[in-house]
This record gives C-alpha cells, structure tokens and sequence, in this order.
C-alpha cells in the first residue's frame, strides 16, 4: 500500500489517481476541511482515509503494508506568516516520517519546492551536495522550511546516519493542472486566465518594470502536474540514486505564452490587457525561472515534459471546460 500524505491535495491528488489508476493500494493522510477538497479523491477507492493528527497511530495499523510514503502535505502557502506552524508541518512532520522510513525499510519522496531557490541569483541548478545547498537564500518562511529539510536529509547522509532505502526530495516549479481549485489565491495562472476569460473576455497580466522584459514577458518554468505524478511514482519505485532533484519542464515561457495557450484551448482570439505591478512587488519579483532538468534524466527518470501548449489545452478541455473538472 502507498500512503500519500497531503492525498487529497493538488499534486497529491494526482499521484493518487495515477496510483489507482496503476491498481495499487493507496491510502492518504489529509485534512478534509469543509470546502471541496474531497472532490479531488472521490472518483478512488482508497484503503484509508487518515487524518494528519492519526498520521503515526495509522502507520502502524499499516506497518507491513506500507510499500512507500509519497510526503505531498505541506503548508504550501508563500504567504503565510505563522513560521511555528511552518516548521512543525513543513519540517517537523518531515524529519519523523522520514525517520518512520528508515525504521521500516520504506523508500520516502517528499515535495521540495524551486521556492529553495530564492531570488534565483545562484540559479536553479539541483546540486544537492551541502556547499551548494547553503549558498542559496529562500525569499519566505516556506521556502526556508523545505530548504531547511532538504539541507537536513542532506546531512543525514553526508553523516552516515540512517536514510530510508530509496529517497527522494522533488524540487516542483510552477505547476498547473486538475484538482487545484481549493488553493484559492495559490492556484496557477492557466486557471486564473480561464476564469478570467470565462469572465470578462480577456486576461489582465503585470506590465514589465525590468528594461529586459517586455509586458506580460515575465518568464517562469510551467510544469504539467501528471509529469510531477509520474515522476513522484518513478521516484517512489524504481530510481536507483537518491537525492534532491529539479522537477520542472526545463524550458522557461512567458505568462504571455500561457495565456495565449489559454486562449487557444478555448478557441478564443487572445485579448491581454496589463497592469502596473503592485508597488509592494518591484524590485522583488522573479522574472526568471528554468529548471535544469539533466540531473533527473541522468539518473533515468523516463517522464518526458508535457509541452506547455499540450499540457494547457488538455487542461482547459478535458477539465476546466467541462461540467466535471475533477482528475
């Protein structure tokens, strides 16, 4: 049985379908809330639906089950402030379910995020060696808390201490896709555009204040959510060298391009409209994003990236322009 905690969550929910969708047992620890979330798992029959405060009592309900755990939960938001609860979810959990792994001889991937990155001046190369790690400086408290884990689980090795079978942190880019609707102000742009458009005919982007970038040039890495699936699985079950890896598309694109794919996968004509970037965000916005993707394909991931074009219109027609937008 896989256990996927954060299962019912937007690239946890995805790892869910595909692993249900491959026949396994899978079993998930999230908190359901009272909004719609649910919706993103109820087209799976689960072995187990745990929530986090059960999250150790149910690991060792499952013990001789348990094939692997795929660490999706996390308070994933950029914004929040609370650095406490930040650690306890983001790092704490992290550190005990890894430790749990290592007891139990289970291989652990868990989400890192290209937030480690910070302002992208030391670039996005995944080098997990401890040297490069601590060069680089996290702009917010999530970024510093998978940072801070990622430097952790890095240590554990370099020290010869206990390290689950097969391990894995994901660094995820901008993902888009299925089953983001409850991340509210979080969710991608390839929704934002959608809905807008839906809305009032036409998109509104951020005017450029960087003599480098025209408007609406700003460029960012656009991952397809069931590549970061399947190679989460891959991750789970068959890589033969653990580490910190990269998940992106590797290829840099404009939030220009993606709303025209937008328009395109609606049959629409594109109509941009922009805007002067809040005052709050100049000088500290990202305008560049790119993962370098050679470390993950050296090591034999078989997931080739989704094309940003053929990734958004089978978002927009197989989901979001249907009466069940749910994966």
């Amino acid at each position: 049985m896989f256990i996927v905690t954060g299962g019912a969550g937007f690239i946890g929910s995805n790892i869910v379908a595909h692993l249900c969708e491959q026949g396994k047992d899978v079993a998930i620890i999230d908190e359901l809330g009272d909004e719609a979330k649910w919706k993103n798992i109820a087209k799976h029959v689960l072995e187990d639906v745990i929530h986090p405060d059960q999250t150790f009592e149910a690991l060792e309900r499952h013990r001789d089950r348990v094939e692997a755990i795929i660490h999706m939960g996390a308070i994933s938001a950029t914004t929040e402030r609370d650095a406490d609860l930040i650690a306890r979810t983001n790092f704490t959990l992290s550190r005990d379910l890894w430790d749990w792994c290592c007891e139990n001889g289970a291989p652990f991937v868990y989400a890192s995020s290209a937030a480690t990155y910070g302002d992208g001046d030391e670039g996005f190369n995944d080098d997990d060696d401890a040297a490069s790690m601590a060069k680089l400086r996290p702009l917010n408290a999530y970024g510093w808390s998978k940072w801070q884990f990622d430097c952790w689980a890095r240590n554990q090795v370099d020290k010869g201490r206990a390290t689950p079978p097969r391990w894995a942190g994901l660094k995820f880019f901008n993902v888009y896709g299925p089953n983001e609707m409850h991340k509210g102000s979080m969710r991608s742009v390839a929704i934002q555009v959608f809905e807008q458009v839906m809305e009032t005919g036409k998109m509104r982007l951020f005017a450029s204040d960087h003599p480098d970038y025209e408007d609406g040039g700003q460029l960012r890495d656009f991952v397809w959510v069931e590549d970061c699936a399947r190679t989460a699985i891959w991750c789970a079950t068959e890589m033969e060298e653990s580490g910190i890896y990269n998940v992106g598309s590797g290829k840099a694109r404009s939030f220009k391009d993606l709303a025209i794919a937008v328009f395109d996968a609606m049959g629409r004509q594109p109509e941009l409209e922009y805007f002067d970037m809040p005052d709050k965000l100049k000088g500290q916005y990202q305008y560049f994003t790119q993962a370098r993707m050679s470390r993950l394909v050296a090591a034999g991931c078989p997931v080739n990236a989704t094309p940003l074009e053929e990734g958004v219109r089978r978002y927009v027609q197989d989901f979001l322009a249907t009466k069940d937008p749910y994966r």
